[in-house]
């Protein structure tokens, strides 16, 4: 994990080079001199045979290591794939996650984000998105033999402690929606779960792909869904900003795996099926 004060030292460069590039532009305009364009991710790619993709290995059913095996698995895995064959390029995964994927898009670590990355305003005015592929609510987690919780309404209550992961949509939502129970933040991959077993949270925030998991891994699990769609929150890839070349690329590629049913069928397979953004 990241610690904070790197993720902060990472923005600080990508942000100074974004400067930089913009001064330069300004140059060029004011004296009439025509720019000579620089390389964009895809004439990158395309050169050098490789995608770098940044994924969160923890995310169940999305981009995940096996236990088992080891391997890299999940929806964006094989998109990541699909993406890469596309562009007749080899794929490369980085190993990033929520709240530090801004920082090493900006700072070039890779060339996209794919791992089911929720869309805010936020995340929206340091990163470019694509078309959403997927779309998923808020949905919580409980013990079963919790003597309280027993549908949404139960969780917004005093004395209720309920866990999120920085840095996700969970964590944004919760600190304005919850007005009675109390938010508590953690960061590891593992941390709510432990929370939540450990009785020092009551339920968790999560979404509809870690939901399945715990309910396949977990017997204690409880999943409580809300009985209205709960802040519903499109998923797509991110890019680093300033590439409109590449960005179009990018969502070229969402429109044909939607077109000619790669989505539907990676869906399928990791039982996701009832997220998948159509339009």
């Amino acid at each position: 994990m990241v610690r904070g004060s790197e993720v902060v030292r990472r923005l600080s460069i990508a942000l100074t080079a974004l400067a930089l590039h913009a001064a330069l532009q300004s140059v060029f305009l004011v004296s009439g001199a025509a720019p000579v364009r620089a390389e964009g991710r895809l004439d990158r790619v395309q050169r050098t045979g490789l995608l770098r993709v940044c994924i969160w290995p923890d995310y169940y059913a999305i981009s995940f290591r096996s236990s088992y095996s080891g391997e890299l698995q999940g929806l964006d895995i094989d998109m990541a794939r699909a993406f890469a064959h596309d562009l007749g390029a080899r794929v490369s995964f980085v190993e990033s996650s929520f709240p530090n994927f801004v920082a090493d898009l900006l700072s070039d670590r890779c060339d996209i984000g794919m791992f089911g990355i929720g869309v805010t305003a936020a995340r929206a005015e340091m990163v470019a998105f694509s078309q959403p592929y997927l779309r998923s609510g808020i949905y919580a987690v409980s013990s079963q033999t919790h003597p309280r919780i027993l549908r949404w309404d139960d969780l917004d209550q005093d004395g209720m402690v309920v866990a999120v992961q920085k840095g996700t949509v969970m964590d944004d939502y919760a600190s304005l929606a919850f007005r009675k129970a109390s938010v508590r933040i953690v960061s590891g991959p593992l941390e709510r779960e432990e929370e939540v077993q450990s009785g020092r949270a009551d339920a968790f925030l999560t979404d509809y792909p870690y939901g399945q998991r715990m309910l396949a891994f977990h017997q204690w699990a409880h999943l409580i869904a809300p009985e209205n769609p709960v802040q519903t929150t499109p998923y797509a890839y991110a890019v680093a900003p300033g590439d409109p070349l590449w960005l179009d690329r990018v969502n070229r590629f969402v429109a044909a795996v939607k077109r000619d049913g790669r989505l539907e069928s990676a869906a399928a397979r990791f039982r996701l099926t009832p997220i998948v953004a159509r339009d």
